[in-house]
């Protein structure tokens, strides 16, 4: 098991981080063993019975976590009280009559060829990407905080089950790291739940590097890449200690020049070898090689951590994998959206990188025609409330929060739901957790009527009770 060693912080729910390590105890693996990564490739071959034609051959979901504030980015108030409608000033969008932040210029050029919901509506009130990743919002953090085995699996675990996902190119990726906490714990959400950990992700793992010293309400830039975890289970290593001065192919070069290659393959089950080829195949190995992309190409994504996962996640499309979600997750240095505090400075740090890695993502994707049929999903796990506290932030809201979607068969120039005047509420078409996971479902091609069985064998929905949003689908 890979121990992380850091010093000692708080999160907004209360838990140190030292108690998180404790409790999420963290592998590169997902506390699993290497053979189990691929657990699933010899259980489909009869699902795919299952498989519709879906219009989407990948989702990339950009998960921006704690909960991002609507009414400072799509949903602005202006004629609120000043305790309200917030610090920034709506500028004119594509679309007519809508208006977005003044921190989203490049998003707000573009909203013509994007679809908004702005009423994403549920009941789960926890910092998991537990409803973004199963479509389930009944959780409580008492039961479904951690990831356990009994939880609901996530929606690609889901998909992998009924077979969808090739064996080439990893087809289920989380970057930049786990969500949790800083990499310290295991939220519940990406996982196989009770599929079983074989449908568990590949989480990359991020050498950890800012420009600047944070604090938890006091932002500064995170930086580096993604990285493919080593082939081999590191113990005691502390989260830093991957050689910062080498490039991301040379890092795992250095792991896979440990292995002898020959021996290690037969001594291996045909399982393990799966996931040995998996991960040394050039076809994996050039995906997460950032030094193949031209210095323009980087300076236009922007020099963070969760620009260059966008950009990997490019990369992952084109050689193949279905499902990749970009985590932003940092708590130490202030990347993260639950912004109980100091809401607008946060977000005057954060929103114009985002403008810049969705809008730039969505571009190069259209540009190498990869839009029609990779699906991009822009949104947190719930919004903010709608009046400001003492300490100039805004406090949980799952009642209400937006969706951004691009490509994948989705409707441009659609912006569906409404909200009060407050944006407290949804007044029409709401749309749940459920719903959303349908929607995803529905557009990569799995029925989202299906069920599958828990561990006590009883059939569960696998949209929780969801339909497609067939507003937003063209």
């Amino acid at each position: 098991m890979l121990r992380v060693l850091g010093h000692r912080s708080t999160a907004c729910d209360g838990l140190t981080r030292r108690e998180a390590l404790r409790v999420g105890g963290l592998s590169l693996f997902s506390g699993v063993s290497l053979p189990t990564l691929l657990h699933a490739a010899g259980q489909q071959g009869h699902k795919n019975g299952a498989l519709l034609d879906g219009q989407a051959k990948s989702v990339i979901l950009i998960n921006l976590f704690g909960g991002p504030p609507h009414q400072d980015t799509f949903d602005l108030k202006p004629q609120a009280p000043s305790n309200i409608r917030g610090e920034f000033q709506p500028i004119s969008s594509r679309i007519p009559g809508l208006h977005v932040c003044e921190l989203l210029p490049r998003t707000a050029a573009m909203m013509d060829r994007l679809t908004l919901i702005r009423t994403y509506s549920h009941k789960y009130n926890s910092h998991n990407p537990y409803n973004v990743l199963t479509g389930f919002d009944g959780g409580s953090d008492r039961e479904n905080y951690f990831a356990k085995k009994s939880d609901h699996p996530s929606m690609m675990s889901v998909a992998r089950h009924f077979g969808l996902g090739r064996h080439d190119v990893p087809p289920y990726v989380i970057m930049p790291s786990f969500p949790g906490f800083s990499q310290g714990l295991r939220r519940a959400g990406p996982y196989g739940g009770y599929l079983g950990t074989s449908y568990d992700p590949l989480f990359t793992v991020w050498d950890k590097k800012f420009g600047g010293k944070g604090e938890f309400y006091k932002p500064v830039p995170a930086l580096g890449e993604p990285l493919l975890p080593s082939l081999e289970e590191l113990p005691a290593v502390t989260a830093n200690r991957l050689d910062r001065r080498k490039s991301l192919l040379a890092q795992f070069d250095d792991r896979l020049g440990r292995i002898d290659r020959g021996r290690a393959a037969e001594s291996l089950s045909e399982f393990q070898q799966q996931v040995f080829r998996l991960l040394t195949s050039p076809k994996t190995r050039a995906a997460f090689d950032l030094s193949k992309e031209s210095a323009a190409t980087r300076t236009r994504y922007g020099n963070t951590v969760w620009a260059n996962s966008c950009l990997v996640a490019r990369r992952l499309v084109e050689a193949g994998s279905t499902f990749i979600s970009v985590n932003w997750e940092e708590a130490d240095s202030g990347n993260h959206w639950d912004l109980h505090a100091n809401n607008f400075n946060m977000c005057r740090h954060h929103l114009p990188i985002l403008d810049r890695m969705f809008t730039t993502l969505v571009d190069d994707l259209a540009e190498r025609g990869l839009l029609e049929t990779t699906l991009v999903v822009l949104m947190g796990e719930m919004g903010r409330t709608p009046r400001i506290n003492a300490k100039a932030g805004r406090d949980h809201w799952p009642q209400c929060g937006f969706v951004v979607l691009a490509g994948g068969g989705m409707r441009p120039g659609v912006v569906l739901g409404k909200t009060d005047k407050q944006a407290a509420y949804p007044v029409d078409r709401p749309v749940s957790a459920g719903d959303m996971a349908a929607t995803i479902y529905q557009q990569l091609g799995v029925d989202p009527t299906l069920t599958v069985d828990d561990l006590q064998g009883r059939p569960i929905h696998i949209a929780h009770g969801g339909a497609p949003v067939w507003e937003v689908i063209g």
